[in-house]
């Protein structure tokens, strides 16, 4: 591992516009992909809906950027687009769009909730990226916590144990490369970067859906299903992931990863609204906790104080 380049990292005083519409678009619009995932690979097979979603995206994001004048990344910067694409899009959403043709959308929102506590722990123990403050530390445990509260207001249904242990495998994989994205060198046009990793990780999905002959067997999308997979490309993707890879060159991989705790909320209000599923007292006490913890992950003095300088570009 030879560092090629070392940049300065200063936690930001305190949140800008761009950055509240940034983490607005992970929250919100994140937290209503689970649902249109789970439209979408009822009638979809599952490796063609990711890596139709996340080619397309990443093709569109990447080569507007090119047509703006953004350099094109080098035999390096394509190698470590590659790594970060195959971890947070292959490894991730190939099983977990799998996953969700059996287990529900809120439940596999609340599974992935866990991607804080993998993040926190491959920032403090594996990489010694940040060191292991109080305030993150709680801010992880009460979120936590109030998807406990979550999980076990839906009394255990749906709780397929393979696949649900498919999903909690994808956030310890979607954890590595958010971390390892503030490591490698990587283009420093944060949207030619997105695009590249969507485009890279797309391209292995349809190659994997061709494999396992999924294409042989394309079925009649219907309306809803093509209006569920428009919103994945667009808004899940295009918008999402081009403001989560903006948020990580801004905050640690730790905080960006709060929105796992906000996504569960959307997806149950989502279940609520769109499939009649009831909101129960402990759903509303379980949303007021998991909206502390992002404010103490969040707020001014639970960021990464002391670390003025820290290495987030190294040539591997």
């Amino acid at each position: 591992m030879n560092e090629s380049a070392v940049s300065t990292f200063a936690a930001p005083k305190r949140l800008s516009l761009g950055d509240l519409f940034a983490f607005a678009a992970i929250y919100f619009l994140w937290g209503g992909t689970f649902l249109a995932v789970r439209i979408a690979v009822l009638e979809i097979p599952p490796f063609i809906t990711a890596g139709a979603r996340f080619f397309i995206a990443g093709g569109l994001l990447y080569g507007f950027m090119r047509l703006r004048g953004h350099a094109r990344p080098s035999l390096l910067e394509w190698r470590n687009l590659a790594l970060i694409g195959f971890l947070m899009f292959v490894l991730t959403y190939g099983p977990l769009f799998w996953a969700m043709q059996y287990v529900s959308s809120s439940m596999s929102a609340v599974i992935e909730a866990t991607l804080p506590i993998t993040t926190i722990a491959l920032e403090v123990f594996v990489f010694r990226s940040q060191p292991l403050q109080l305030r993150i530390g709680l801010g992880v445990g009460v979120g936590f916590l109030g998807v406990l509260l979550l999980l076990f207001h839906n009394g255990g249904q749906d709780l397929a144990p393979i696949p649900c242990l498919a999903i909690l495998g994808c956030g310890i994989a979607w954890s590595l490369g958010a971390v390892l994205s503030k490591r490698l060198s990587l283009p420093a046009s944060r949207p030619l970067n997105a695009g590249g990793q969507m485009m890279l990780g797309g391209l292995v999905l349809l190659a994997l859906s061709f494999a396992t002959g999924e294409m042989h067997a394309f079925p009649h999308v219907s309306t809803k299903v093509a209006l569920a997979f428009l919103y994945l490309v667009i808004f899940g993707s295009l918008i999402a992931y081009t403001a989560y890879m903006w948020l990580l060159g801004r905050f640690s991989a730790t905080q960006v990863s709060s929105h796992a705790y906000v996504n569960p909320l959307i997806a149950l209000a989502l279940g609520h609204f769109a499939a009649g599923e009831t909101v129960t007292l402990r759903s509303i006490v379980a949303s007021l906790v998991i909206v502390g913890s992002v404010f103490l992950l969040l707020t001014k003095t639970g960021l990464p104080a002391g670390i003025r300088q820290r290495k987030t570009a190294v040539a591997v």
